[in-house]
């Protein structure tokens, strides 16, 4: 089982496929599955690295609360661990603000791309989200925040192997609280300027968690942003418009390599 360190801390992390570096980083107290619609698709052109963070899955939980600082110190470790010298972040909520961060400080940031995330901590009401791992109905109810009504009557199926996929992998109370404290005091608007790097910024337009309104601002706010809205989608719009969404990753990554060329 392939895990990185920091601080003693182990952070499990899965590897997959060859070529540029593309690296997701989940919401606050998600296991890795999160990105499972966009690892099948990404993990063909590109390696993907997929981990959990502190206190999710299969990393370890060590007592909280966790600060932005430490969160972005961890991401620092994996790609240390697998010897990653550039890597294009993609990440959503509490891990878009990892990856946010740790485009400030590290030479290994190439590019972003950010799904219901803001630049202050006070945008994020991620609370709903959460359910203990052990109770499937309220991991189902949970899921009403992050989902659209039209996809979850659409795909019940699909939201029968999400609640088995969280139980399996999520955080539970303790682990959750720990990684949203790390939000507060995030406040990136004074330094949004120094995050140079391209950034897609995209947003579900029916997000009832973080308001598409933070998004464009955060877009606005960034040297290289650029902001789609996906009409009708929530919060997790990545899984409810996966095939839309990985033609924006692999499109976005196709235009840098095309331009780093």
């Amino acid at each position: 089982m392939p895990t990185a360190s920091n601080d003693g801390v182990s952070l499990y992390y899965d590897r997959a496929g060859e070529g540029e570096s593309v690296v997701f980083v989940p919401e606050a107290g998600l296991g890795g599955w999160l990105w499972g619609w966009q690892h099948a698709a990404v993990a063909g052109p590109h390696e993907v690295v997929v981990w959990d963070l502190r206190g999710t899955g299969r990393s370890d939980a060590p007592p909280g609360p966790d600060d932005l600082e430490t969160l972005v110190a961890d991401l620092e470790a994996v790609l240390a661990d697998c010897d990653i010298r550039k890597a294009h972040l993609v990440g959503c909520g509490l891990g878009g603000a990892i990856a946010l961060a740790a485009a400030r400080t590290s030479s290994r940031v190439e590019t972003l791309s950010l799904f219901g995330t803001a630049a202050r901590g006070s945008e994020f009401d991620l609370e709903p989200l959460f359910a203990p791992p052990d109770d499937p109905d309220a991991l189902r109810r949970s899921l009403e925040t992050g989902l659209s009504a039209d996809f979850l009557e659409a795909q019940p199926d699909v939201l029968d192997g999400i609640v088995e996929w969280r139980a399996d992998g999520d955080a539970d109370r303790e682990g959750w609280d720990a990684q949203v404290t790390a939000l507060q005091g995030f406040d990136a608007t004074e330094w949004l300027v120094e995050v140079t790097q391209p950034t897609q910024v995209v947003y579900g337009t029916a997000d009832e968690l973080v308001a598409p309104a933070a998004g464009r601002d955060l877009a606005r706010g960034l040297p290289r942003g650029e902001f789609t809205g996906l009409k009708g989608a929530g919060h997790l719009a990545f899984i409810e418009r996966s095939r839309t969404v990985n033609d924006l990753l692999l499109g976005f990554l196709e235009d840098q390599t095309t331009d780093d060329a």
